[in-house]
């Protein structure tokens, strides 16, 4: 029999094994091996050259005790093959004319040493070919898995199973990625291996004992199995769980739940108060301010409508109180009190002090507003005017604190009896005279223009706006001989009357400013003090001028008395028509009178 030569394992070239089979030599022993997957068809070609004169050729397997068992026969001169009786092989052999021995659907107990034999007449050859059978495990999963794990204590994690594996493998545990060695009462792995007697196949079981620990809580355990094929070792995972683990509370934490980050006074305060144990505490007690005993609820409490006094400090804790947690909470107030507030009615000249006062838990902003208009300094009055009347809002707010702002009002009415300046002026057509009434107070006045002497009223009249409690009535008339009108102003407090002579449209007059400024009246008062002081000298130097004139023509006034009498009979013996000329014409001898004594003055 010729010897193999001996060297290292490598596939035969031209002889690959269908199904997955692999041929190859084991340098030790000088033996060819063929690698099959369970299930698949073993392919094991004859190792020997065939010879010249080869007359059949055999395959046999050896049993334990190395007795052989010849399980097919080929004749080289019939080509006829012949397959033995062999109950583990029938209908599973197919032998081919190059002798290659083909074993369908490969099983464990294939796992054999089988031998080609080929035979002439002068000698017999063989060569053995040793057969291995391998199979991949199903994929390891973890079995009993615990419902819960508890920190302290030794539990059974889960077992960990791969099945239907050949050879048999060998089973790992690992924790975030990380193999599990065992540790004495934290870590204990007791592997299992379990044969089927029927299939020869090996199941795998790997229990896991863990004592956990609080970072365990999120922790993924898996294991892997470990096997060979025929291409070597190789591993399969199992998917990862996660366990939910069991701690105690070991710190207690309390929370202020609120949509802003500040509090005021109306809003509703949160409570949450929270252990880190799992699962986690369901009740708590929660310590008010001004409470000595804590009020028992679960992880919430809840406060409505808070005002001021909730300011404090506030704790909660385990029901045994053997854990505790505070915090402060302060409760934003703004207070404004403004006096006086309301709807007011002073009279014009009057004093009011106004003062609008806040208190609050910080520093506030305080503006005031008249007839919604932002004003630069806070109102001050000594002396009402009409302009001091509106509406006054004094407003407050928190910047820092969200919706936190208060406000009030005061209407401010300042009243006043009507008060009545006439002015006229001749028009500059000289075709009209413009007559106005310039009227103070408040409520407005009712204005009314009438005639002296004769009552008829003009309703023909013009009023300007009334602003501050200030307007004018204004007329405009041509008069063909002098006229005296009045005005009247009413207001719920008081009747004011004022009446004016106006010269016939004729004798030009005055021309007096519709409207004066306070700066322009200020003028005017000035100049008016001047010319009181000229006329009152002048006044002093008449009276001298006066007495000595009188005693002048005193010694004269007896003679002109009796031609005087005389003139006045005739005069009231005149008709009455011709009376009313005299009458104009004495009206416009006293106008033209005025006008010199007006210029004499001017001159002066």
């Amino acid at each position: 029999m010729p010897s193999s030569p001996s060297v290292p394992p490598v596939a035969v070239p031209g002889c690959p094994g269908a199904g997955g089979s692999r041929r190859l030599r084991t340098a030790a022993l000088g033996l060819y091996t063929v690698n099959a997957i369970y299930g698949d068809t073993i392919i094991m070609p004859c190792p020997l050259e065939v010879p010249e004169g080869l007359m059949f050729g055999k395959w046999k397997y050896e049993m334990p005790n190395g007795s052989p068992v010849f399980i097919a026969f080929r004749s080289s001169t019939k080509k006829s093959v012949q397959y033995d009786d062999v109950p583990d092989y029938k209908d599973r052999l197919s032998l081919s004319e190059n002798y290659t021995l083909s074993i369908k659907n490969a099983r464990i107990s294939d796992e054999k040493r089988f031998v080609c034999m080929l035979v002439t007449e002068d000698d017999v050859s063989e060569e053995p070919t040793i057969v291995k059978v391998f199979k991949q495990p199903s994929q390891p999963e973890i079995l009993h898995q615990a419902d819960l794990l508890e920190t302290e204590k030794l539990q059974m994690l889960g077992e960990c199973v791969a099945r239907d594996s050949y050879p048999e493998g060998n089973v790992t545990w690992y924790k975030n990625g990380r193999i599990l060695q065992p540790v004495e009462d934290v870590v204990v792995i007791n592997l299992q291996k379990i044969v089927d007697k029927s299939t020869g196949l090996f199941t795998m079981t790997s229990s896991l004992q863990y004592m956990p620990t609080k970072e365990d809580a999120d922790a993924k355990f898996s294991c892997i199995v470990t096997y060979y094929g025929p291409s070597g070792q190789k591993t399969m995972q199992s998917e990862p769980i996660v366990f939910d683990v069991h701690y105690p509370t070991e710190k207690v934490t309390i929370q202020v739940l609120s949509q802003s980050r500040t509090i005021k006074e109306g809003d509703n305060i949160t409570l949450k108060c929270s252990g880190n144990g799992n699962p986690p505490p369901q009740e708590f007690l929660f310590y008010i301010p001004g409470e000595t005993e804590g009020i028992r609820s679960s992880d919430t409490y809840v406060m409505t409508d808070v005002r001021r006094n909730a300011t404090g400090e506030y704790k909660c804790s385990l029901t045994d109180k053997s854990m505790m947690d505070s915090t402060t909470i302060t409760v934003h107030y703004l207070d404004l009190q403004l006096t006086p507030s309301g709807e007011v009615t002073k009279q014009i000249g009057e004093a009011l002090p106004v003062s609008c006062t806040i208190s609050s838990s910080r520093n506030a902003t305080v503006f005031w507003i008249k007839d919604n208009t932002r004003m630069q300094t806070s109102p001050s009055f000594s002396s009402l005017q009409y302009q001091d009347a509106g509406n006054y809002v004094c407003e407050t707010t928190l910047q820092e604190v969200e919706g936190l702002r208060k406000r009030q009002t005061l209407k401010l009415i300042v009243e006043g009896k009507p008060q009545i300046k006439m002015t006229k002026k001749t028009n500059t057509n000289k075709m009209s005279k413009t007559i106005i009434c310039h009227v103070e107070g408040f409520p407005k006045p009712a204005v009314q223009w009438t005639v002296t002497g004769t009552g008829s009223i003009i309703n023909k009249t013009e009023e300007t706006k009334y602003v501050n409690g200030k307007f004018a009535s204004k007329i405009i008339i041509a008069p063909e001989e002098n006229v005296t009108l009045t005005c009247i102003a009413e207001n719920e407090l008081e009747r004011t009357v004022t009446s004016m002579n106006v010269s016939a449209i004729s004798i030009p007059e005055y021309d007096e400013p519709e409207d004066r400024t306070d700066d322009n009246s200020e003028k005017v008062n000035d100049q008016a003090k001047l010319i009181v002081g000229i006329v009152v000298g002048l006044l002093l130097v008449a009276l001298v001028a006066g007495v000595v004139y009188w005693l002048y023509v005193k010694k004269s006034n007896d003679a002109k008395g009796k031609s005087e009498k005389a003139a006045a009979q005739n005069f009231a013996s005149l008709p009455r028509t011709a009376s009313k000329h005299v009458d104009k014409d004495l009206g416009n001898i006293e106008e033209n009178k005025k006008l010199e004594e007006n210029n004499h003055k001017s001159e002066t």
